[in-house]
């Protein structure tokens, strides 16, 4: 499949300065849980980051539901494996914006998991009751999923086995000291480390 035919069925993959590798972003507005939080103070959604600056720009939003709406293509699966494969990269994050949308579209991600097996996926969510109707036993094994809290400052959800938090304190991401980017760590793509606390900014 040609390039252009790949960005055609999927949308473009996002290159966040932050990260390692490379992600993709739907429309926070379209978050089902997370959208109703966002209207919550004291929330890790108020405020969300993908709900101002430069992710309300329309041509973001407008590619961000071309992403959206090509879940539904039959094609999906595997074009966004050659989407990913194409870009030669160890790393990758689902959904910089936006979040799972149903059972179907986490099972098209885990078909997607299984057809790039050299690739580290990491992919958070706040969607609990989509992820429990998946037991670890079925996620790929090249994929973490981290259930996040709701709360800033709340405890780890005990639903699921990786997890992560917002905190005022005690945060473990090292971000915020490495001029917002990842850098050398890889802490949320490790199976070893139960819970990530970001600290809130």
């Amino acid at each position: 499949m040609k390039v252009k035919d790949l960005d055609n069925i999927t949308g473009t993959l996002s290159k966040p300065s932050k990260m390692p590798g490379w992600s993709y972003g739907i429309p926070a507005k379209e978050c089902k849980v997370g959208s109703k939080l966002a209207k919550i103070p004291g929330t890790v959604c108020h405020g969300c980051y993908a709900l101002k600056g430069c992710y309300v720009f329309p041509n973001v939003q407008e590619a961000q539901y071309k992403r959206l709406d090509s879940i539904k293509d039959p094609r999906w699966v595997q074009a966004m494996a050659a989407q990913i494969l194409r870009h030669k990269s160890k790393w990758f994050r689902w959904h910089d914006s936006g979040d799972i949308q149903s059972i179907d579209h986490l099972k098209k991600i885990f078909a997607v998991c299984l057809l790039t097996p050299d690739v580290n996926h990491w992919m958070p969510t706040r969607e609990a009751g989509i992820l429990a109707q998946v037991t670890p036993d079925e996620v790929p094994a090249n994929l973490i999923i981290r259930l996040s809290a709701t709360k800033v400052d709340g405890s780890p959800s005990s639903s699921w086995q990786h997890t992560s938090t917002v905190v005022t304190e005690g945060k473990t991401c090292p971000a915020a000291e490495q001029d917002n980017k990842c850098l050398s760590c890889r802490a949320c793509w490790d199976k070893s480390i139960p819970n990530i606390a970001y600290g809130k900014h």
